[in-house]
């Protein structure tokens, strides 16, 4: 089964490679990918620049999968590998303990997974894992909080062995800063909506 995937960037990727990249983002070092265009588009004009859309055809037969929304997992399996990778203000005391028992009890063997598909974790849902974390919300608080709009799926790489011919790049997609914010006007508005009605459910969950 092949999966289309796009990857925005400031640069044309013909091949990746493993241990480049921020190994703080949410699943350490890999190769963050996503299915939606638009959203690789936003990523290639990050930090107000210019960038290009690179998409991708992954053959997924013989890949190890470790897909984080089928039902065996939970969303602290999640959270753990969050914890593990991403930087948290944490409080001494219980919420710092909770960190110990989640990362000891619910950590997945990720590092072992060629891909991993799972949450992106944004702004919003970041603050409520830290919310979480420190005790301002509950765990069925935290679960409601993350079914609040749509948060979205990326598709990480993981595999060392990128010398296997299973990512093959198809198309490069140069993407202005200019053609975004034109392209790109009510997909903002509607996230700038969405992100307002998130915050407004988080605000109401911890009162």
């Amino acid at each position: 089964m092949k999966l289309k995937l796009y990857h925005g960037s400031a640069n044309i990727i013909e091949k990746p490679e493993f241990g480049l990249g921020n190994a703080k983002n949410d699943y350490g070092l890999g190769f963050y990918c996503t299915e939606h265009i638009e959203l690789a588009k936003e990523w290639a004009c990050a930090e107000n620049r210019d960038g290009f859309a690179n998409e991708y055809e992954l053959e997924m037969d013989g890949l190890t999968i470790l897909n984080l929304s089928e039902a065996e997992y939970h969303i602290l399996n999640w959270l753990a590998i969050l914890l593990e990778n991403r930087t948290f203000v944490i409080e001494r005391g219980l919420p710092s303990a909770a960190k110990e028992y989640i990362l000891s009890e619910f950590l997945p063997d990720y590092e072992e997974a060629d891909v991993i598909r799972g949450y992106r974790a944004d702004d919003s849902y970041f603050s409520f894992a830290s919310a979480f974390l420190n005790n301002t919300i509950s765990l069925e608080q935290l679960g409601e909080a993350m079914k609040l709009g749509k948060l979205g799926e990326q598709v990480v790489i993981k595999s060392r062995n990128l010398s296997i011919p299973v990512l093959s790049l198809q198309t490069i997609r140069p993407i202005t800063r200019k053609q975004l914010h034109v392209t790109g006007l009510h997909v903002t508005r509607s996230e700038a909506k969405e992100r307002k009605q998130c915050w407004t459910a988080y605000m109401l969950l911890i009162l």
